[in-house]
């Protein structure tokens, strides 16, 4: 299948790394919600890329790392982890989460997946979780990937799943999209948070990008947290793409938004808390 995307890549890239320095440190402290939430899926995705002991590993869109960590943990001291990121705010935090855990083997560059600036077949495992969406030009990024990989090497990638199965997200795009007086965006348009989650393309793109024995698994990853007021502290902190949309509304008008948002949201109350249905696919291949 051949797979083309109309994105203006120099555009998407800077309204992305934009995009991404202002939610850096709301992601960042965010760490104590996000660890939990994605801690079972990230396992799958470094078992399901190789990563282990002794291994040289690259981390795409690693945010504020920390899936970083668990890397440079299975890698252990024999092992090294490359940490990339667009935004230079948020891989700064990557770096001082690494030194302050005492991994010596981690270093952090400013890099854009799509150019990622780093030599051919280096790396023995490449995993990019929640980033890959975000590109422009995702297959130009999985070639980027499979560049850099020596041969044998495997990579994974976590992107969200279908819109149906992540209604958390949905509701929050249409929400936002409503109150800004914009219309329903098509779910799938490249850089969006569901653009990957169509059933099929992901598996078509690492193909594309010559990647072999591809599979993709979807996981679940619901959302725990004790009320539906926390999870919009979070999104209003660290979710970049929803806080973009809001950002031209006045302060009565962006507030009204964000109160129907949690006022939808809170269907998912339950007796011990608040559990957000979200929805993952996980996507490992080899590279011959």
């Amino acid at each position: 299948m051949n797979i083309e995307f109309s994105v203006d890549p120099d555009v998407a890239t800077a309204a992305m790394r934009a995009q991404w320095d202002q939610a850096a440190r709301g992601w960042r402290d965010s760490g104590a919600v996000i660890r939990p939430w994605l801690q079972q899926a990230t396992q799958a995705m470094l078992g399901m890329a190789g990563v282990k002991p002794g291994a040289h590993v690259l981390d795409v869109a690693a945010g504020a790392g920390d899936q970083t960590l668990d890397i440079a943990e299975r890698v252990g001291p024999d092992g090294y982890v490359l940490a990339t990121d667009l935004s230079p705010e948020i891989i700064q935090f990557a770096a001082q989460q690494a030194t302050a855990a005492g991994h010596r083997n981690v270093e952090t560059r400013v890099s854009d997946g799509q150019n990622l600036q780093v030599e051919d077949t280096r790396f023995d495992a490449v995993v990019c979780r929640l980033g890959l969406m975000f590109f422009g030009d995702p297959l130009q990024g999985l070639r980027e990937m499979a560049r850099v990989l020596k041969p044998g090497g495997g990579v994974c990638t976590m992107v969200f799943g279908s819109p149906q199965a992540n209604p958390c997200v949905t509701t929050l795009m249409s929400t936002a999209l409503g109150h800004a007086g914009l219309p329903p965006r098509d779910p799938f348009q490249p850089g969006g948070l569901l653009s990957l989650g169509k059933l099929g393309l992901i598996d078509d793109l690492f193909k594309g990008a010559g990647f072999r024995e591809v599979v993709t698994t979807s996981v679940a990853a619901p959302f725990h947290l004790p009320t539906v007021k926390d999870y919009m502290k979070f999104v209003r902190t660290s979710a970049g793409p929803i806080v973009e949309i809001l950002k031209s509304l006045d302060g009565v008008k962006a507030e009204a938004a964000w109160a129907d948002m949690e006022q939808v949201l809170s269907r998912y109350e339950t007796a011990t808390g608040w559990e957000g249905p979200n929805q993952m696919l996980l996507t490992a291949a080899r590279k011959l």
